[in-house]
């Protein structure tokens, strides 16, 4: 993997240059924005930009993303709120902020490194050597339940159950605006977005999605939502809810102003999980509740109306 060349503009003044990179480039953090900016990596009109610089709109910055080194998985004792477990499969509470596997910027304290500590060997290999019993993912800003396979005939049997769409998983979701219905079905195909490679969209051709969403309860000017997916593509609901003209509360990447209501990153949190276990076939429901930060927006967004 070569070097990558990244243009990002600056839509508003006053961000921070890390603040802006860890928006726009996905499962960059803060810190490895930082980093970037250390090494000269962030250049506007040629010259390197200091790490503390608050933008101005229009400032077209240039990011290079140096080749990827190959760093060995390593165990970490990060803490895991373990809600399922037995010899077959793990389900974690994985907590906002937390990217799932290693990737350029995050190299590790990452899920993957929580579980290798937690699991030993007993992890699947059918994921790639970089997400070992990973079936299916969620992003660093969500919060919520993911399931982990400790060996090839779960991470196979759960995988068919996506593809089948016998998994089921329930989102729990503040978007910006009001609704006209109670509830409704997007069923709007998504892809790599045309012109920002880092960035999904509504695509005509693009993977066919269906995100099932139904109001829970309606604020002055946001409301918050219930989000069973059908499908699982890349930022799906993300996704879905911005083409609606609704992008989730602190969404920037997909039209929200970032940080608000005090929250930076989108607020959605994967609530609910259904599915067969992989080998007795037996029906496991697994719910968490909202965390923290979610009750906290919603306590800022004042009293219900409707």
């Amino acid at each position: 993997m070569e070097e990558e060349i990244l243009q990002i503009t600056a839509e508003e003044s006053g961000e921070r240059i890390d603040a802006l990179l860890a928006r726009s480039v996905p499962e960059l953090s803060r810190s490895a924005a930082q980093r970037l900016l250390e090494e000269g990596l962030v250049t506007l009109l040629g010259k390197p930009v200091r790490k503390n610089y608050r933008c101005a709109a229009g400032d077209c910055f240039e990011l290079v993303l140096p080749e990827a080194e190959e760093v060995p998985l390593i165990p970490q004792d990060i803490p895991l709120d373990v809600v399922f477990e037995d010899r077959d499969l793990i389900v974690v509470n994985k907590p906002r902020g937390l990217v799932v596997h290693p990737a350029p910027g995050h190299p590790d304290g990452t899920l993957v490194n929580a579980l290798l500590f937690h699991c030993g060997d007993s992890l699947s290999g059918v994921g790639g050597e970089k997400r070992p019993g990973i079936v299916h993912r969620i992003d660093k800003d969500t919060s919520g339940l993911l399931i982990v396979a400790k060996n090839d005939f779960a991470h196979q049997a759960l995988s068919a159950q996506l593809q089948d769409r016998s998994l089921s998983r329930t989102y729990e979701a503040v978007a910006r605006g009001g609704f006209r219905e109670d509830a409704g079905t997007v069923d709007r195909p998504i892809d790599r977005h045309p012109t920002d490679r880092k960035r999904m969209a509504v695509v005509p051709g693009g993977r066919p999605a269906v995100t099932h969403w139904e109001v829970i309860a309606r604020y002055k000017g946001y409301t918050h939502l219930r989000c069973r997916l059908e499908t699982g593509r890349t930022h799906q609901i993300r996704v879905h809810m911005a083409s609606l003209g609704h992008p989730l509360l602190g969404d920037a990447v997909y039209g929200a102003p970032s940080p608000e209501k005090g929250l930076e990153g989108q607020c959605l949190h994967a609530r609910r999980l259904k599915f067969l276990h992989p080998r007795s076939g037996e029906p496991i429901e697994l719910e968490t509740p909202l965390p923290d930060y979610f009750l906290d927006v919603l306590a800022r967004l004042g009293p219900q109306i409707g």
